[in-house]
């Protein structure tokens, strides 16, 4: 790996990473959205990004702005209904969730059909969800249906008769508009720790990213994954830069530590998120994941077409 590298505060990102890209694409759409907000100058792009990387962007810091200016207020407090959920509260259990809003009321009642950029925005006035219909251009869409026939083998497998929701064959359909995506469900990540080891071991590369087309697939998912960090440079910036300290001390670890494949997948690993799932023509129980931070942002991204979803 060239050791080459460009610093931001105490953050060390080698020129040769993905991520470098990735880093410069956050920046380019975050300095579009505050000259958008505020009616700044023009912003140029680094010469760095390619031309269809920067239309991507500024697709995206439109949507974003747009999103911005339609703020959508509700009366629940977030950080007070953050702390009455417990593990127990799965999400599948429709009389816990009753009860649970009627402890911590959402403000309104019925249901709201947002179908515009938009914010959610709690009684504190915090943004507690962004929603950005329209941001990937037809282009990246298909980039990311690729990536996808990439890992038809990997999905396929993942397929179980019985067991977790999560890869239980009852939730995928084979989608009459999608014939050529394989239905099924996989992790992606430059640094995972397998199942039952957390804190007991180095993490290792995900399974998925150990076969000979690895490289393929992180270039392929790399333009989908700028996009999707450059939006969270915007949305949560401390957020964005703990994942990229993250990455960076990461990577220092995985030479100093000579930790299998490890440094190769970070070089073409373009996300600050250090996992990406892949869920492709499954249908989704309500649920509540328990370990995201609730101070943090997941980011859900959906391609193709579909109806009924909630």
């Amino acid at each position: 790996m060239n050791t080459s590298s460009m610093s931001t505060c105490d953050i060390k990102i080698w020129h040769t990473w993905a991520l470098a890209v990735t880093h410069e694409a956050g920046a380019y759409t975050k300095q579009k959205f505050n000259a958008e907000k505020t009616g700044g100058e023009p912003v140029i792009p680094s010469p760095n990004l390619d031309t269809d990387l920067v239309m991507v962007c500024d697709r995206l810091a439109d949507v974003l702005i747009k999103a911005y200016k339609n703020p959508i207020k509700m009366q629940i407090d977030i950080a007070r209904y953050s702390k009455l959920i417990s593990p127990k509260n799965t999400g599948h259990n429709e009389e816990k969730e009753e009860k649970l809003l009627e402890r911590c009321p959402p403000g309104h009642e019925g249901t709201k059909l947002v179908d515009k950029p938009a914010t959610i925005i709690d009684v504190s006035g915090t943004i507690i969800a962004w929603y950005l219909p329209d941001a990937l251009t037809e282009t990246t869409q298909k980039e990311i249906r690729a990536a996808t026939d990439l890992l038809g083998p990997s999905l396929e497998k993942s397929v179980k008769a019985d067991g977790n929701w999560r890869y239980n064959q009852e939730w995928f359909k084979q989608g009459s508009e999608n014939v050529g995506s394989t239905p099924g469900c996989i992790n992606l990540s430059p640094a995972w720790f397998q199942q039952g080891h957390e804190n007991l071991s180095d993490p290792e590369v995900s399974a998925s990213l150990k076969g000979l087309s690895s490289e393929n697939i992180l270039k392929a998912i790399a333009r989908p994954a700028a996009i999707a960090s450059a939006a969270l440079r915007v949305m949560h910036p401390q957020q964005y830069f703990a994942g990229l300290r993250a990455l960076s001390h990461l990577g220092d670890k995985a030479l100093r530590k000579e930790l299998p494949q490890m440094p190769e997948t970070l070089q073409y690993w373009a996300s600050v998120f250090n996992s990406l799932s892949i869920i492709s023509n499954r249908e989704t129980p309500n649920h509540r994941d328990h370990l995201s931070i609730p101070e943090c942002f997941d980011i859900l991204t959906t391609v193709g077409n579909y109806s009924n979803a909630r």
